[in-house]
C-alpha cells in the first residue's frame, strides 16, 4: 500500500467534475472577486481553470477554454468584469506565484 497516496485521487471522476462545474458557476456568478485578487490569496484564477482544462485534454484553444470558464468570450469578461489592477494587487500576486513554485 502506497502511504503517500493522496485521498483526494479516491474521488470519484464524476463527483469531482461536478464540483469542479460548481466552482466555475460559483465564479461566474462571484465576478466581483477580481482574478487578480484571487491569484493574490490563493495562486490561480478563472483562466488558470482554462489552462488547466486544456492540460487534462480540452481540445479547444486558449480562448474557447476561457469562455467555457466565464460563460462568455474573454473580451467582453474583461470589458464588463474586470478592473485595473492596482500595484498592490500586483504584488500580492507576485508574491502568491512565487508560493505556488514552491510546490
Amino acid at each position: 500500500m502506497n502511504s503517500n497516496a493522496d485521498p483526494l485521487d479516491s474521488l470519484d471522476d464524476a463527483q469531482a467534475a461536478a464540483a469542479f462545474r460548481r466552482l466555475v458557476r460559483h465564479l461566474r456568478h462571484r465576478h466581483d472577486a477580481q482574478n487578480i485578487d484571487l491569484m493574490g490569496l490563493a495562486g490561480f484564477c478563472r483562466n488558470c481553470l482554462s489552462d488547466w482544462i486544456r492540460d487534462a485534454g480540452f481540445p479547444g484553444d486558449k480562448e474557447e477554454a476561457r469562455a467555457l470558464i466565464h460563460g462568455m468570450p474573454s473580451a467582453e469578461w474583461k470589458a464588463t468584469r474586470q478592473t485595473p489592477a492596482t500595484e498592490e494587487q500586483l504584488a500580492r500576486m507576485q508574491a502568491s506565484i512565487a508560493k505556488n513554485a514552491q510546490e
